[in-house]
């Protein structure tokens, strides 16, 4: 017989608590297959405000887990979202901690 000192942790210590907000996770997921986003493309994508992006890449921001880039493309200003190496540890950490609690699709 397992005690509960034979186990390991539940995966749900693993989850990223900066994560719980599902526009966060969102976002998040939207920069990790990519180099970086443009904000207009990141806003769409997970269908919100400029003003809700703002604030939550604002979190991600002061988290370290995002950096914004301004430019301009001719003349026109632009900002590009980029998700950091630590951000992108901490989503794959995440997503194996949900993988792990979830189990395999059936």
């Amino acid at each position: 017989m397992t005690t509960p000192a034979d186990r390991s942790p539940h995966p749900r210590h693993a989850l990223a608590p900066l994560l719980s907000s599902a526009v966060r996770l969102s976002i998040v997921a939207a920069l990790a297959p990519v180099e970086k986003a443009e904000f207009a493309y990141v806003r769409d994508l997970v269908e919100i405000t400029d003003s809700a992006l703002s604030k939550q890449v604002a979190r991600l921001e002061e988290a370290g887990w995002v950096t914004v880039e301004k430019g301009r493309v001719g003349r026109l200003p632009r900002t590009w979202l980029l998700l950091t190496g630590e951000g992108l540890a901490g989503y794959r950490r995440h997503v194996a901690a949900l993988t792990a609690i979830a189990g395999p699709p059936h």
